[in-house]
């Protein structure tokens, strides 16, 4: 996830904004719309009976509201709500402790020099927690809870609010106006962290000088496997053979395996390429154009011809892959597992299916592109950690199309397809799999973040974060709303409880936003208080309680009236869509990443670009930010970091 487009000052505001499908597939909303039609809502047949099997809205559960006094419900949840609003710090519900577990800077490697803004290096940073912190993941070392490995993401720079003393009126040029010095360190912010932490006396702390210890960067050597791996489009002049690849980049949401496997997605990878005039007149312009090869955002090309499109046209094929690391293992590299597809991926969900495969969901997080699944061919062998070493290199991708009678079909990307006959093999497809989805008839999405499949229910949750570029003539059953400002989240429940299946059937959860405002059209439940809506779901997590949280970006005062934070959700029973405000970011920023200990009695979140400007027509930067969270001192920037949420005296979250 990026920061919200509905923020000119964002970063990858105009990649996000641009849709880059031109295919002629039914968008969601078409679907939708044929969907209401079908039922002919809107000649009156609004029998409760139809409405429930297509969305939760705001009328029927007024309709059906009980007449007399009745027994409340017992909500999933116990707290009380965090107030609405936008500050300088973080809030969190009472009767929580919210403590800043490690920040941007910190060390990470036992020779990490002290933090020092004033003078940046990517020597300091290679040894230093990265910025951005996205997703968060644990692997427990000791007992279920105690101690363990948190797998950290770094998405992305915001160069502005990092550096002191960069010149220009925009963020564009503050960008483009970057030393060397700064350009490598940037690099080195980027990847990712795995931290040891323990808790110890009820609190959680950074084990220092942690064995299993370890930074990854824009420049740590990685494998490509899989289908793809040795294709003659992922060869270049340093690597011919295709099979290596220097260092991740934008790593957004992601997962971890049964196996005790970190799995780290790439997503916006295209801001990262110059050389727009050769990727448009190159003889695979369509191609680039498809992933949004233009103009890069970072200068990294200046001291990295790779990052050039005309010097290295295969450079870019080597990015867009979800990435799966050992944290176990600090000397093992990192490998691209290419079966997976090529997209810009947000998140890696997954589930062990009822057969012993090993499904995992993919959403591709820009305006009109797709959800996806990969299921592989082996099974997970729980007594045999290394029998699972490559499972990811062998199996079927599919693509999902959403139907108006709210079915749907997982479409499988393989060659031999009639459909998929313009390529030549399946490293071609899995290269360009968002060509290949086209070429299928998948349904196009509101730009699908994190897609996470709960173990208790069966049931899988995609989040759409917005797309305010469909147009009145595109809205379908599944993407509803033209001008889609706030988002939704669809419910998928697979045929027969079989993640492997390629039929399914699918819902809306909720329509996003203020459902105060009739025009907005937002479905949460009656039961939702003034506090408890939100706008733009992004990140979410299942607890172990099967328990659905949501994390949003995009939410602002400008826009919503509110500020990024977690909300808990219910799916089920007569609370079903009613949500509550559990932790609140300080302003500017969004929040990432909720990992929860097995035990459910700590929470971690992550709170990335604080300080970044809530009003459009002003730049945040490291001399102005908007919030030195969480130092508050005169001469540091404002620090991504990761927060222990605990419950004071003890206990479980949210319970």
């Amino acid at each position: 996830m990026t920061s919200s487009p509905v923020q000119p000052n964002a970063p990858f505001d105009e990649g996000d904004d641009v849709p880059a499908n031109p295919s002629a597939n039914p968008t969601i909303g078409d679907v939708l719309a044929e969907r209401l039609t079908r039922r002919d809502l809107m000649r009156g047949a609004l029998a409760a009976s139809v409405v429930s099997t297509t969305v939760v809205p705001l009328a029927l559960a007024t309709v059906t509201r009980p007449t007399q006094a009745q027994p409340a419900p017992k909500s999933s949840f116990s707290f009380a709500e965090v107030g609405t609003g936008s500050d300088q710090t973080h809030h969190v519900a009472a009767g929580y402790d919210a403590d800043i577990l490690i920040r941007w800077g910190d060390a990470v490697l036992p020779n990490a020099p002290q933090f020092d803004p004033a003078n940046p290096s990517a020597a300091s940073q290679e040894t230093q927690f990265g910025y951005n912190n996205d997703f968060i993941g644990f692997i427990a070392l000791e007992g279920p809870s105690d101690r363990g490995l948190l797998v950290v993401n770094h998405e992305y720079t915001n160069d502005e609010l990092m550096y002191f003393g960069l010149t220009g009126a925009s963020r564009k040029d503050k960008v483009a106006g970057l030393s060397d010095a700064q350009i490598l360190a940037s690099m080195a912010a980027h990847g990712g962290s795995v931290i040891e932490v323990e808790r110890v006396q009820g609190t959680w702390r950074v084990v220092p000088g942690s064995k299993f210890a370890r930074r990854i960067t824009a420049l740590t050597p990685m494998e490509i496997t899989g289908p793809a791996a040795g294709h003659e489009l992922m060869k270049t002049n340093a690597d011919p053979a295709g099979t290596r690849v220097l260092g991740m980049l934008n790593n957004c949401a992601g997962g971890v395996t049964p196996w005790g496997t970190w799995l780290t997605c790439e997503e916006n990878f295209n801001h990262y390429f110059s050389g727009k005039d050769a990727a448009e007149t190159s003889p695979l312009a369509a191609a680039y154009a498809r992933y949004g090869m233009s103009e890069g955002y970072y200068p990294w090309d200046r001291i990295d011809s790779r990052f050039n499109v005309g010097r290295e046209p295969n450079e870019c094929h080597r990015f867009g892959w979800v990435v799966e690391i050992d944290p176990l293992d600090p000397d093992s590299m990192p490998k691209k597992r290419t079966a997976l597809g090529r997209f810009k991926h947000e998140g890696a969900g997954n589930i062990v299916n009822r057969d012993g495969r090993f499904v995992v969901y993919q959403g591709d997080d820009q305006r009109f592109d797709y959800v996806y699944k990969f299921v592989s061919s082996g099974r997970v062998d729980f007594g045999n950690r290394e029998a699972n070493r490559d499972l990811l290199d062998s199996g079927t991708l599919y693509v999902a199309r959403f139907n108006a009678d709210g079915r749907g079909e997982w479409l499988p990307l393989v060659v031999g397809h009639r459909k998929l006959s313009a390529f030549k093999d399946q490293g071609a497809i899995l290269i360009h799999a968002r060509l290949a989805a086209d070429a299928l008839g998948a349904t196009k999405m509101d730009r699908p973040e994190d897609v996470e499949a709960n173990p208790k229910t069966g049931k899988v949750y995609v989040m759409l974060t917005n797309n305010n570029k469909r147009k009145l003539q595109d809205v379908d059953a599944a993407n509803p709303r033209a001008e889609n400002r706030f988002g939704h989240i669809i419910e998928i429940t697979p045929d027969g409880g079989d993640h492997a299946a390629t039929g399914f059937a699918w819902e809306i959860l909720v329509k996003c936003g203020d459902p105060t405002i009739a025009e907005v059209g937002a479905t949460f439940n009656p039961a939702t208080s003034k506090e408890g809506w939100f706008g733009m779901p992004d990140n979410c997590a299942i607890d172990a309680d099967g328990r659905l949280w949501v994390a949003t970006d995009g939410n602002s005062v400008g826009v919503t009236g509110r500020i990024d934070g977690l909300f808990a959700l219910e799916t089920e029973g007569a609370l079903r869509g009613t949500s509550r405000l559990f932790f609140r970011c300080p302003t500017g920023a969004e929040l990432c990443g909720p990992c929860f200990t097995p035990d459910l009695e700590t929470l971690f979140v992550a709170v990335q670009h604080p300080g970044e400007s809530e009003d459009d027509n002003v730049l945040a930067t490291a001399e102005s930010p908007t919030t030195r969270w969480p130092d508050f001192k005169d001469d540091m920037p404002p620090r991504p970091s990761i927060v222990a949420i605990t419950r004071k005296g003890g206990g479980k979250i949210g319970v």
